[in-house]
C-alpha cells in the first residue's frame, strides 16, 4: 500500500502528503528521501535538493558527450560537469525510494516516484497541481519573494521535471493518464484534496486503513 504523490511546485504537495499521512496513520517521506540520497551518493543534503528530478540539458549533454570523445575538450568553469553523473544519482534515487515503499503503508513526495513505482499494482499514484498564478501567489505568500521571482522559480521546476521523467523514463510527466487522481488545489482547496485522496485510499484498501486507524494511540 503505497500511495506517490508528485506536485507541480506552489501547488501545496507537501502540505497535502503530510495531511493524507495524518489522516490515514501512515508514514510521510518527503525530506528524509533527500537524506537518504545524499548518504548513499556521498552527497550533501543541499546538493540533492538542488538536482531534484533534474535531467542533464543540451548543452551538458553535449559538452559530456565531446569530453568522452575528445578529453582535450573541457567545459568551461562556469559549465563545470558534477563529478557524480546525474544517471548515477538516478539509480540511487530509485534504491532509496523501492527500499522506502517495500513496508508500505507510506506517501512518497516526489523523486519521480510514480516513475519509479509505476509496475507496482499496490500503489495509488496522485498529482497536485494548480494553475500557473495561483502557484506564484502560493510562493510570493510563502517566501516572500517578487512575483517575478516565484515566475521563474515555476516555469524553471516544471521544465526539469518535465525534462527528467522524460529522459530517464520516457514518461509525459504532464499526461494525467499516468496518474490515478489529477487534483486542482486552487480549484479544490487543500482539506478537500485531502479528504479526496483519503477517501480513495479507504476504497482501495479499506481492511488496511481501518486496521491502521484501529490500533493508532
Amino acid at each position: 500500500m503505497i500511495i506517490t504523490l508528485s506536485r507541480e511546485f506552489g501547488a501545496g504537495g507537501g502540505l497535502v502528503a503530510r495531511r493524507v499521512a495524518a489522516a490515514l496513520g501512515w508514514r510521510v517521506v518527503d525530506n528524509e528521501l533527500i537524506d537518504q540520497i545524499a548518504d548513499r551518493s556521498g552527497l550533501t543534503p543541499e546538493e540533492v535538493a538542488e538536482r531534484e528530478e533534474r535531467a542533464p540539458g543540451f548543452v551538458e549533454r553535449l559538452v559530456r558527450a565531446l569530453s568522452k570523445a575528445a578529453p582535450e575538450i573541457q567545459a568551461a568553469p562556469s559549465d563545470d560537469v558534477p563529478e557524480l553523473e546525474e544517471a548515477k544519482l538516478v539509480r540511487v534515487t530509485e534504491a532509496v525510494v523501492a527500499d522506502a515503499s517495500r513496508e508500505g503503508r507510506v506517501v512518497l513526495v516526489g523523486r519521480a516516484a510514480s516513475a519509479v513505482l509505476g509496475g507496482e499494482r499496490d500503489a495509488l499514484h496522485v498529482k497536485v497541481v494548480a494553475p500557473r498564478q495561483a502557484r506564484i501567489d502560493a510562493i510570493v505568500s510563502r517566501t516572500g519573494c517578487t512575483p517575478d521571482q516565484a515566475a521563474a522559480e515555476v516555469a524553471r521546476s516544471d521544465s526539469a521535471r518535465a525534462r527528467y521523467h522524460e529522459f530517464y523514463y520516457g514518461r509525459d510527466w504532464r499526461d494525467a493518464s499516468k496518474y490515478h487522481l489529477v487534483l486542482n488545489t486552487a480549484a479544490l482547496g487543500i482539506d478537500q484534496t485531502v479528504d479526496t485522496i483519503v477517501g480513495r485510499a479507504k476504497i482501495r484498501w479499506p481492511h488496511e486503513t481501518l486496521e491502521r486507524r484501529s490500533t493508532r494511540p
